[in-house]
Order: C-alpha cells, then sequence, then structure tokens
C-alpha cells in the first residue's frame, strides 16, 4: 500500500479544509504563491541534496514513485502542507488577537 502517498494527499485536503473553516482565505492570495515558490526552491536545494547522495533514502513500497529529480513528489505536498499550515495558524492567531 502507498501509506506515504495517502498521507501526503491527505494532508493537503485538510490543510485546505483548515483553510477555508478558519476564513483565512491563504491559499486565495496570490502572494502566498510567490512565497511557496521560494519555499520550493529551497526544499530543491535541501531534499535534493539528501535524497541525491542518497542521504534519505525511501522505500518504493511506500510512495508513486514519482519524482521531480531526486525529490518524490509527495514530500512537496507536505511541504505544501506544513507551509500553509503555519501562515494559515498564524494569520487565523494573529485576527483572533485583536
Amino acid at each position: 500500500m502507498k501509506e506515504y502517498t495517502i498521507l501526503a494527499a491527505v494532508s493537503v485536503l485538510l490543510t485546505v479544509a483548515i483553510d477555508k473553516v478558519s476564513k483565512t482565505a491563504i491559499l486565495k492570495k496570490t502572494y502566498f504563491y510567490l512565497f511557496l515558490l521560494i519555499i520550493f526552491g529551497f526544499k530543491f536545494l535541501v531534499n535534493g541534496y539528501l535524497t541525491g547522495k542518497k542521504i534519505v533514502i525511501y522505500n518504493p513500497v511506500f510512495f508513486l514513485g514519482i519524482r521531480i529529480g531526486s525529490i518524490p513528489l509527495e514530500d512537496f505536498f507536505f511541504g505544501f502542507s506544513m507551509v500553509t499550515l503555519s501562515i494559515v495558524f498564524w494569520e487565523y492567531f494573529l485576527k483572533k488577537g485583536q
């Protein structure tokens, strides 16, 4: 079973749902996607190095096997979720505190 793929997809779905429920609308803001591009640029540097040099190895049983460079596609989904949730929570609690 592709557990890593399933967890990555669930993380993206939950992130989108939390953005909607919290009414932060981060996913509708243009600057967010510029920020995400910058984050993914650094992901290519760091994660690309780690997976390219075989410092981090993924068992192909658990993911789709699709890679962008040497990075599994699922890593980008998790990266999206982590960055987006951080911003969503930041914006939510910032508004709540005002």
